[in-house]
């Protein structure tokens, strides 16, 4: 059976709407703001992260034909297989990205709107957020229509308003707006890190499993069409998103016509939707964020209660890994948004290099007969120096109260590119040519 051109619209419009979240408004926002005439630039090296990477991940899903991203990164090790698919889950999920969906909304869309303590709203909007979200994530059957064909147009219709009005009356010539912060020298690399908040490519290797699933649902079982099928939805998607970021992007650059450089992306939004709407823009953009937020962390709680339903089906059954999963959110969440923001860093500067060498040795796996050899010393050469880059990335208060400055220093003084936060690169290239070396004298 193969699908029709309607099948593949919902399923690209589901797995768009999986990974379009908050973040995803938010930072390219904030980038056009303080990039201004560099935004090109900037987003190309934004999409490069932000839209290349999770369509390699879903690429590297179809190609390897894998069963999730246990069987993935198992072809380093079992162990490290385990290690790595409940660390990177648990990231994407009830540990940070899940928190996030509902902070960034409260924080963005309704704080603004509502009188009195923010913390007891906060704990008001949590709770009814994640009981949506529990209530849809209790029936994954039904995801495509409930992601694809009812949430995410209404999302994209929201947030089409604001955009195309603003593109039609801009409030400034982007070539006019002078580039701030790192973006006036690196503005490419700082756009290409800064695609790292949006998790997305992270999130690819989690969401490969449900588009898998709903694929098969549909009705194709031809391993060979399964895996193109993957592929062009992913393709899809990765089109709507690129579109989306370049339009918030120079949205986010034109407004610094009339405004200052934001504080973050979602008070630059926020000011960009009261100035073209007044106060119905604030209205405007809650619905939009919280559409947003809503669809991402039914998508998350979806893979990682299916996720750990798989690795441990002796423990609980899916229900009670998804209401457990919604619990721990909703008790994170409630630290806010600055706390969630401040730990995730370190841990995705941990993690993103371990996945996108994953990625990439899953696609060009054929070339080495998916050898464990060329899997293992790559990976753990970027492992080590993923550590790295976690301690570099720790809040200041901590590496100095652990005596690590000193130390950082060090290593950057003898690491290429360890500075700027791409330490990884060398010593994964170091361990991939010593794996494939190797590989090739034992064949």
């Amino acid at each position: 059976m193969k699908l029709n051109f309607k099948q593949y619209i919902a399923l690209a419009s589901m797995l768009f709407g999986l990974f379009f979240g908050a973040g995803n408004l938010i930072f390219p926002a904030l980038m056009g703001q303080m990039a201004g005439s560099a935004s090109p630039a900037a987003m190309a090296g934004f999409i490069a992260t932000g839209v290349g990477l999770p369509l390699l991940g879903i690429v590297a899903f179809g190609l390897s034909r894998s069963s999730g991203l246990m069987e993935m990164a198992s072809r380093v090790s079992r162990g490290y297989g385990l290690f790595f698919t409940c660390a990177l889950y648990l990231t994407i999920g009830p540990l940070f990205a899940i928190p996030r969906t509902a902070t960034v909304s409260f924080s963005v869309g309704i704080e603004a709107l509502i009188p009195g303590s923010s913390q007891i709203w906060l704990l008001v909007f949590s709770l009814a957020f994640f009981a949506a979200v529990l209530f849809f994530s209790l029936r994954p059957g039904k995801i495509l229509t409930t992601v694809g064909r009812v949430i995410n147009p209404l999302f994209l219709a929201s947030l089409g308003v604001l955009l195309v009005t603003a593109m039609l009356n801009p409030l400034a010539d982007i070539s006019t707006i002078a580039p701030s912060g790192a973006y006036e020298s690196q503005s490419f690399l700082t756009g290409f890190l800064e695609g790292y908040n949006t998790v997305d490519a992270l999130a690819s290797l989690a969401f490969g499993i449900i588009v898998v699933n709903v694929i098969k649902d549909l009705g194709v079982t031809d391993p060979k069409s399964i895996a193109m099928d993957t592929i062009k939805a992913g393709i899809f998607s990765s089109i709507i998103m690129a579109v989306i970021y370049v339009g918030i992007t120079v949205v986010g650059a034109q407004s610094r016509g009339v405004y200052d450089i934001a504080p973050n992306g979602g008070i630059a939004l926020s000011l960009i939707a009261q100035h073209y709407f007044g106060s119905f823009g604030g209205i405007l953009l809650a619905v939009t964020i919280t559409l947003a937020c809503l669809k991402t962390a039914i998508g998350l709680v979806t893979s990682c209660s299916q996720m750990f339903t798989e690795l441990f089906p002796k423990s609980m059954s899916y229900k009670y890994w998804a209401i457990l999963f919604s619990l721990v959110s909703f008790a994170i969440a409630n630290f806010g948004l600055n706390a969630i923001t401040t730990w995730s860093l370190p841990v995705l500067m941990f993690l993103y290099p371990l996945a996108i060498i994953l990625i990439l040795l899953n696609i060009c796996g054929g070339l080495f007969n998916y050898s464990p050899i060329v899997f293992g010393w790559t990976t753990w050469f970027t492992f080590a120096a993923a550590i790295l880059d976690l301690i570099r990335s720790l809040p200041g208060f901590a590496t100095e109260a652990l005596g690590l400055n000193g130390f950082i220093a060090a290593v950057g003084n003898f690491l290429p590119f360890f500075n700027i936060g791409m330490g990884w690169v060398i010593p994964s290239l170091v361990g991939f040519a010593i794996g494939f070396v190797l590989y090739r004298k034992n064949k």
